[in-house]
């Protein structure tokens, strides 16, 4: 079976009935819960993407509580997952206010939990990652938000600066 691309899948779906659209959408939801998650994200969370920020940092939060301080190896396998949960949520999200501040609330998080990276290269490497994200995310703002955002950031570039070290 080939795969159509998306253009021919967006000239098709112009074509479809209302109620045809509907069992599709119905269907494709039923067979991967990822589809049912964005499915989901689109007609229900969409709307109001501040209080979908806050529940998304409230499910990181529940994560962080079962975090590891003195097991590093532990820690970075709970840290990966809570990033698992931020990647799922921007990407459903796609507007980089959204990523912005929850990169920033993870590695703001990281900071408190009081986890030791410089102990360990790879979670130097994990925190370091996700500024660079941060700062790809925050070229894609207007300058005015960038400016906002500068001083949250400011301390967490510190933090990880020290942690290369």
């Amino acid at each position: 079976m080939t795969t159509a691309s998306l253009s021919d899948i967006k000239k098709e779906l112009a074509h479809l009935e209302p109620k045809e659209l509907h069992d599709i959408c119905l269907r494709l939801a039923k067979y991967k819960k990822e589809n049912k998650e964005l499915l989901s994200y689109l007609l229900f969370e969409a709307h109001d993407e501040a209080a979908y920020v806050s529940q998304a940092k409230t499910e990181m939060d529940d994560q962080f509580e079962s975090l590891p301080k003195t097991n590093l190896y532990l820690a970075k396998k709970v840290l990966r997952k809570i990033l698992r949960i931020a990647n799922k949520h921007i990407k459903y999200s796609g507007i980089a206010q959204t990523e912005l501040e929850l990169r920033i609330y993870f590695c703001a998080s990281v900071k408190q939990s009081g986890i030791k990276l410089q102990n360990s290269q790879v979670l130097v490497n994990l925190f370091v990652g996700q500024l660079k994200k941060i700062d790809a995310a925050l070229s894609k703002l207007p300058e005015d938000l960038q400016y906002d955002y500068e001083h949250e950031i400011e301390p967490l570039r510190q933090y990880g600066g020290s942690a290369k070290k």
